[in-house]
């Protein structure tokens, strides 16, 4: 829901203890400073998503777009631990429920910003996301990934995690020659994005790891889950989730939680409708690419700037699981979200579209052209 205190005038924010719960919804502003949402403007737009949700189930025939873009419109908690992390680059380590950053777009690397979903998700969740970072004058594309969303390809035909991100490869390799984009990867989406700067590195500007696997050289998606689920060889023996899309007798291929454990592992911040809009629009995950180790060099995927984005009250990767992978592959700034749950473009999409501006703007250091040096400084607290 985000937080609409954050965004209100000075002389609003005394007030709010009287305000009505509708009227603090209804003062949340665009990350301009623009005309706020009304309520029916917010419902209008979550019945859209809800739509194009429900009607993506009952088209059989994939006559949707397979591409949002700006011209269309796991079974328990691990215990928090310490924030604390190590952190390099000049961004702040703490960046939540403030004031909207003013965006300057004549400053801008670049205004695309891909948006790429993680495990069981599609383009469809970024809805909230698209409208605020489209107000704001960037220009968003949130793609499906194989077998996601309305792309219809079965889940359990999927073999490898480079089948798995075709669509966000696809879309990279048709830009222009001199085009960049800033790609934002959601969980397991982490690995979409690893891959794709390994792959692609000329075309992205940054890359952004939203509660995500941001995995090192070597490292499967699933291993930034393993001390959570035990080892991969008892997972794949002994865990209830799986698919056997090819038979029993076969490996299997996919993952599907029930209801329940999706709400709470996902959701536990998330507005009743936008898990509504979950129920009907989530798909089987496909189990290959997130049992993949990633190769990733220093000359291709080091040539990129990281950033990696924490959520506090995520039950899916914990904030230990979170402090962990950013001591281990250390990004070039880290920002955080109290209050965020594993979806936070559902549950604080305010915080995220604030920080999200903030990294649009960042300009690459003059130490960090043509290559990417290893400096490391201290970095600025925000409350």
């Amino acid at each position: 829901m985000g937080n609409a205190f954050a965004c209100m005038p000075r002389k609003e924010h005394r007030g709010a203890a009287a305000v009505s719960r509708s009227k603090r919804m209804g003062s949340a502003r665009s990350a301009r400073g623009g005309p706020k949402l009304t309520p029916a403007e917010e419902e209008l737009l979550h019945r859209q998503a809800l739509a194009m949700a429900i009607h993506q189930h009952l088209d059989s025939g994939g006559s949707m777009s397979r591409r949002i873009d700006a011209g269309a419109s796991l079974s328990r908690r691990m215990a928090p631990g310490s924030t604390s992390s190590r952190r390099r680059g000049d961004l702040p380590d703490s960046v939540t429920n403030a004031k909207p950053a003013q965006i300057v777009l004549e400053n801008l690397e670049t205004k695309k910003i891909v948006l790429v979903h993680g495990e069981g998700f599609g383009a469809w969740c970024w809805y909230k996301t698209i409208s605020h970072l489209e107000e704001a004058g960037l220009e968003p594309v949130a793609l499906d990934l194989t077998g996601s969303g309305i792309d219809h390809t079965d889940t359990n035909s999927i073999a490898t995690l480079a089948d798995y991100s075709k669509p966000l490869i696809d879309y990279l390799d048709k830009l222009p020659e001199d085009e960049k984009v800033i790609l934002v990867g959601h969980s397991c989406g982490g690995a979409s994005v690893s891959y794709a700067l390994e792959h692609c590195p000329k075309k992205i500007s940054k890359a952004v790891f939203l509660t995500a696997t941001m995995v090192k050289d070597g490292q499967r998606p699933f291993d930034v889950f393993s001390e959570e689920l035990r080892s991969a060889d008892v997972f794949l023996q002994e865990s209830q989730f799986l698919v056997y899309g090819n038979g029993k007798e076969k490996p299997p291929t996919g993952l599907m939680f029930d209801k329940q454990q999706i709400k709470g592992l996902y959701f536990n911040q998330t507005p009743s409708k936008d898990m509504a809009l979950a129920a009907v629009s989530m798909r089987p995950i496909p189990l290959a690419p997130i049992m993949e180790k990633l190769s990733l060099t220093p000359e291709k995927y080091g040539t990129v700037r990281r950033y990696f984005i924490q959520t506090l009250d995520d039950h899916m990767l914990s904030p230990d699981a979170q402090e962990k992978l950013v001591r281990e592959n250390p990004p070039d700034g880290i920002f955080k979200i109290k209050g965020g749950d594993h979806c936070p473009f559902f549950s604080k999409p305010q915080s995220l579209n604030k920080i999200l501006l903030e990294i649009a703007q960042i300009q690459a250091p003059a130490a960090l052209l043509p290559g990417k040096a290893s400096s490391e400084e201290p970095v600025a607290e925000k409350s």
